[in-house]
């Protein structure tokens, strides 16, 4: 057993501790292979999780994700602490230094008056600080990993700030018209290349769409997949109540039933 204090309560500083025990010889050999690269997508899972707590507006569960979360956050520090590139306490001077400076109505002499100047002062800073001199490089510095609608809407909404945008919602809904239009064309012609692309452009028209309409298109597209999870699961129970399964009807048949208790679930 390795050398440590159990407590009662423990902090930030036992986290670290923690993960630095399994990291060394003798520790966890599951933990002493991981890499950033390894362990991404846990990463990634943890923040869902987080994301799902909110939702269900469940702090036990809050709590608890919040955890998982910190762990990844002291984990992958940990590894860039046995290399000697940086540690936890030089994660924490840098984002305690980006706040400080993008909040100069709080921390320095910058007098706002609305919160659409504080996130306009916060955007301008971004960029300075970030060395980016045209609004492409904006558009670049948009993080790929994003689950592709949120990373869409982001880069419309940036690239609106210098007027390359649609006027107005009715605009982005006929722009969705005609992507359909070259969508079909596409699908007529079996190019699987080209169907792709306009598939794509459809999809991106839909998005700036929504962003004209002020919706989050990641959060209509979660809502409209429970929606149909649950109008799905009407459709089975009606047909398990006819001592019947989904097989033993047509598609038809399956979309009249559909169309039938749409409108109530």
């Amino acid at each position: 057993m390795v050398d440590f204090e159990f407590k009662d309560r423990y902090d930030i500083n036992d986290l670290v501790n923690i993960v630095e025990i399994l990291r060394k010889p003798g520790g966890c050999p599951w933990d002493m292979e991981q890499t950033h690269a390894s362990i991404r997508m846990d990463f990634i899972e943890e923040v869902y999780e987080v994301a799902e707590a909110i939702d269900k507006n469940d702090a036990k569960l809050l709590r608890e994700e919040l955890g998982d979360v910190l762990l990844q956050v002291v984990f992958h520090t940990q590894i860039e602490r046995e290399i000697g590139r940086f540690n936890l306490d030089d994660v924490c001077d840098e984002v305690c230094k980006k706040m400080i400076i993008r909040h100069p109505h709080v921390f320095g002499d910058l007098t706002v008056s609305s919160t659409g100047e504080v996130l306009n002062n916060w955007e301008a800073i971004k960029q300075e600080t970030k060395g980016q001199t045209t609004y492409t490089e904006t558009l670049e510095s948009v993080a790929v990993s994003l689950p592709a609608l949120l990373r869409a809407q982001k880069v419309g909404k940036r690239a609106a700030k210098c007027g390359m945008d649609f006027p107005d919602a009715h605009s982005a809904i006929n722009n969705i018209r005609s992507e359909i239009d070259e969508l079909e064309e596409a699908a007529l012609s079996g190019d699987s290349e080209r169907i792709a692309d306009e598939m794509g452009d459809v999809l991106f028209s839909c998005v700036n769409a929504a962003r004209k309409l002020n919706c989050n298109s990641e959060e209509c597209l979660t809502a409209a997949t429970e929606k149909f999870i649950r109008r799905f699961a009407a459709v089975e129970e009606k047909v398990r109540k006819q001592r019947k399964t989904m097989d033993d009807y047509t598609t038809e048949e399956l979309d009249a039933i559909w169309n039938s208790i749409k409108h109530t679930i």
